[in-house]
């Protein structure tokens, strides 16, 4: 156990701050997790995950239960909007020669194995509950609570997402997150027969995926450009994301649009991204996941490197450093991958609203799937 750190507080009860409740306390701290949604809901349609997200599942003795209910292949197959195939990239087995190097899932069901997981190990969760004020001095961090409770941590890990607020009061000059021009919509439809595999169409001003989540379901997602952030009625969105769809000569994609309707779970949402430069601590106070590296869905990895933090974090803390040592090792092995894909992701956008190059695309696809493929 790390000296000088043996109670530890999780702000955030999301995937990142699961995954940090979840492995500190098999490493023996004591810890609580405290959620400000009482009824620890996970919003959304699909998730895609990378193979070093699988990785991590299965560093967790969580892989059988994706598995179970979530959906994995191989490889990313991107075609032209009449499905002439443009490039076919391949996703490595990262987590093992038996585990598919990708995969999708619905997020409230990932949510689920984790919150399971969560509520199985020693962390101490508690809902409805957030922090309202915090001090900290050399040794550690005294927390007022919402409830009217306090409690005293030798660390406070910030994992509250993208509007965080623990970043606000640990770092009231951090960038704010910032719309980059495009929004996503999601659905969840019946898996087509002629999709095995993570399949993106990419249109002249539009770009349409889909991925499984499950043996017989699978998950849409279409980005938009769009110049300003405005409201988008609920009421519209079927035929809304019909008469988008309707714009690729793709008879998958034209099938989808002819069979949509409101009980395909249509989501939709604006784009904002946000990278809080260096340093993600101060004192005894540490931010990971959204709070540091909010991204957008372009290469499916928010989650992903989300999650990644807390492993990490969790290893360093582990090790038995001082606890500011172990926080700028943390730092050191997570800032250029989360930059990568904060970054990139910001270019593919860039490439789809302004009509770039589809190589440059693809590329760029290429050597981050490469990338995240890599050893944490």
């Amino acid at each position: 156990m790390s000296s000088g750190i043996k109670t530890i507080l999780v702000i955030g009860g999301g995937f990142a701050g699961m995954t940090a409740a979840l492995q500190l306390s098999r490493q023996g701290f004591e810890v609580d997790l405290v959620e400000i949604d009482a009824g620890w809901r996970s919003y959304g349609a699909g998730i895609s995950l990378h193979g070093s997200t699988l990785r991590v599942l299965k560093d967790l003795g969580l892989i059988e239960r994706f598995l179970e209910e979530g959906y994995a292949s191989d490889g990313l197959i991107i075609r032209g909007p009449d499905d002439s195939v443009v490039a076919r990239i391949p996703t490595p087995r990262v987590a093992g020669p038996d585990i598919p190097g990708g995969g999708g899932i619905m997020r409230p069901a990932l949510a689920k194995i984790l919150s399971e997981a969560v509520r199985a190990s020693s962390a101490k969760v508690r809902l409805g509950v957030t922090f309202t004020n915090f001090t900290q001095d050399q040794n550690g961090a005294t927390v007022v609570f919402s409830d009217g409770s306090e409690g005293r941590y030798d660390l406070v890990i910030g994992a509250d997402g993208l509007y965080s607020s623990v970043r606000a009061k640990l770092f009231p000059e951090a960038p704010k997150p910032r719309f980059i021009g495009q929004s996503v919509w999601r659905a969840v439809l019946p898996k087509p027969e002629d999709i095995d595999t993570v399949t993106m169409w990419m249109g002249p001003k539009l770009k349409v995926g889909l991925n499984g989540v499950g043996r017989d379901q699978a998950y849409l997602f279409l980005t938009e450009d769009r110049e300003t952030n405005d409201f988008v009625a609920p009421e519209t969105f079927v035929e809304t994301l019909r008469a988008l769809l309707e714009r690729f000569p793709s008879p998958i994609i034209r099938r989808i649009a002819s069979d949509l309707s409101s009980e395909n779970q249509i989501i939709y949402r604006p784009l904002e991204q946000m990278l809080l430069p260096r340093p993600w601590s101060k004192g005894r106070i540490v931010l990971i996941g959204d709070a540091v590296h909010a991204t957008t869905p372009h290469l499916a990895a928010g989650a992903c490197i989300g999650i990644e933090d807390a492993m990490v974090l969790a290893e360093e803390l582990a090790r038995g450093n001082d606890p500011q040592s172990s926080l700028t090792a943390f730092e050191d092995r997570r800032w250029e991958r989360c930059r990568m894909v904060v970054e990139n992701s910001g270019r593919l956008a860039d490439i789809e609203i302004h009509g770039g190059s589809r190589e440059e695309h693809a590329t760029i696809m290429q050597v981050s799937m490469k990338t995240l493929a890599e050893a944490i």
